[in-house]
């Protein structure tokens, strides 16, 4: 083409092409005006585009991207209500810590202020829910700021950013000469912590009569995982891992002490956070779950983390994996190992045996109907040991997280930092496209409680609509926390009106869930009895040629068992 000649490109298109000039993969979003030629033109070059039902659980999806592939995934939404839907998947986003990008649709500019088609400021208003939010100037920008939204949202402590794209821009046509083109932004860069903080953590470290590590989805993030394991083998020291830290030592690993969770929390005297957070999830780091003189070693990349709520022992500002080299040198030139033989060892190996006899005592119940631990003892039998696990719901979630085990890092997936419901179902089309296309043959296992699963429930149309291979479970108590039976259920209906008499914790009873994913194409099962259970799991994960979903109804007063702490601590701080 002659110098000069006219070579026209259009806002959608910049678009498209400036993402994957990122190495952007998968995008996630429901279309409409202004931005239906945004996701064609994605399709155009290359880009998975996956329509969802709902802009929270595309949003959702999109985060999880992030977090299992280190780039960010885009959520894709049109102006207004779309934009104000997917916000909550940016505030999840950012409180996990998780690259997401979200490119939103927005009025025409000539029609601002004049009370356009969903107008609304929606710059300003993701600039609470993200790192970076910004409009391009013009269409030869939108490429520039592309690319610093992906370096944004990868850069430091990961997180959400947000691209305001008018309506005008979409099918506007601009000369690609005059276009600012931005090269694909590379890998965050590597940090060491400083080498006298090293030593300061190390000799902290060997001075402990009760070492424990914490392993936070932080460290999974930064693929620690080789790193860590050599810590934990070389230097013999118990481990905990957090909801999404399990898998980075293998759950069945002899020194995790996640059975024990509240005895070593409670007692150990030097504690090594490895990329988590001293927020509610760890009690804060306060009394009465840690002891009042703990000493707290933090390794975290961001700075401002460091110091929270407690003071530190030592501050490891840093990349995790690197900075775990970096203890594993000094140790090993100490060539220091803890004791198995210590008090210390011994006491949580007491607490584990009766926490793990206490549990198995509720697993193996033969009354019906059947309990939580007895569901998860039966799911966990079979299970494939490579699976990736989304959990998501109140007690499913959290008696599930104790009893399912995870053998491979960032292979649990789960309501997070931010405690967000509905997030299950986005999670697993998101980790069945990534499985799609790294591993064909692992499977995506999604365990909901019915109360979760009613927040996105219509998604299971995209699993069958895209054919992936997720199983969902959905553990049925009929209702949050819990529910009540059927017959107590009609005698409550003569009673009256049901929006004065029905608890607000409880749901209809044995409600065939399992009906919506047969509606779609995919394969349903209602089971009643651990022999209904376990046919219907060895059948689901046998037939790769559909999604299913397992209805399994439990006692509706079902629990988890006696806790030394609850998980919520409540604070006056």
């Amino acid at each position: 083409m002659a110098a000069g000649a006219e070579d026209p490109v259009t806002g959608a298109q910049l678009v498209a092409q400036a993402l994957r000039a990122q190495s952007i993969e998968y995008m996630f979003g429901i279309v409409g005006i202004p931005i239906i030629e945004v996701a064609f033109a994605a399709q155009a070059e290359g880009i998975k585009y996956i329509g969802m039902r709902n802009e929270q659980a595309a949003c959702y999806a999109a985060s999880a991207v992030g977090y299992l592939t280190g780039r960010p995934g885009v959520c894709l939404v049109v102006s207004g209500p779309g934009l104000i839907n997917a916000l909550s998947g940016m505030a999840n986003a950012n409180m996990n810590c998780w690259p997401l990008l979200v490119i939103g649709g927005s009025s025409d500019r000539n029609q601002e202020t004049l009370g356009a088609f969903q107008e609304f400021p929606q710059v300003e208003a993701c600039r609470l829910y993200s790192k970076f939010s910004a409009r391009p100037s013009s269409l030869e920008a939108i490429p520039s700021v592309i690319e610093k939204a992906v370096r944004s949202s990868i850069y430091g402590r990961p997180g959400a950013c947000y691209i305001d794209i008018p309506g005008d821009f979409v099918n506007s046509h601009v000369n690609r000469t005059s276009v600012r083109y931005a090269e694909c932004c590379l890998a965050p860069p590597v940090s060491l912590a400083d080498t006298l903080a090293v030593s300061q953590a190390v000799s902290v470290l060997m001075n402990a009569q009760r070492p424990l590590l914490i392993l936070g989805k932080g460290a999974a993030y930064s693929c620690a995982e080789k790193s860590i394991r050599k810590l934990v083998d070389q230097c013999g020291l118990p481990f905990l891992p957090t909801p999404m830290g399990k898998g980075i030592v293998p759950d069945n690993h002899p020194n995790c002490v996640a059975a024990a969770r509240s005895s070593a929390l409670l007692h150990a005297d030097v504690i090594v956070l490895l990329g988590a957070r001293l927020n509610w999830i760890l009690h804060f780091g306060l009394p009465p779950r840690f002891q009042p003189d703990v000493k707290i070693i933090q390794v975290d990349i961001c700075a401002e983390e460091l110091g929270n709520n407690v003071k530190p022992a030592a501050c490891l500002l840093g990349d995790v994996s690197v900075v775990t080299e970096q203890l594993l040198e000094q140790l090993g030139k100490q060539s220091w190992r803890y004791s198995s033989s210590s008090v210390w060892w011994d006491d949580l190996k007491e607490k584990m045996k009766q926490n793990e006899e206490s549990a198995m005592a509720l697993a193996v119940q033969k009354s019906l109907p059947m309990n939580y631990y007895t569901v998860f003892h039966h799911i966990r039998t079979l299970l494939p040991k490579d699976c990736i696990i989304v959990s998501e719901g109140a007690n499913t979630m959290d008696i599930g997280r104790t009893v399912l085990q995870n053998y491979e890092p960032r292979h649990r997936l789960d309501a997070g930092t931010f405690g967000t419901m509905g997030v299950g179902l986005g999670f697993a089309i998101a980790a069945a496209m990534v499985a799609r296309d790294r591993n064909p043959e692992q499977r995506v296992v999604c365990v909901e409680g019915d109360s979760a699963f009613g927040f996105s429930g219509m998604e299971v149309e995209t699993i069958c609509r895209y054919n992936l291979p997720v199983l969902i479970i959905v553990v049925n108590n009929n209702g949050i926390y819990s529910g009540f039976d059927e017959s107590v259920w009609k005698e409550m209906l003569t009673q009256g009106d049901p929006a004065i008499l029905v608890p607000p914790l409880f749901l209809r009873p044995n409600s065939h869930y399992e009906q919506v994913m047969s509606a779609f194409g995919g394969k349903g099962y209602f089971v009643q009895t651990p022999e209904e259970l376990q046919d219907a799991l060895k059948a689901s994960l046998a037939d790769r040629a559909l999604p299913s979903l397992i209805n399994v109804m439990i006692d509706p007063l079902s629990d988890r068992k006696k806790q030394d702490f609850p998980w919520l601590t409540r604070s006056n701080l």
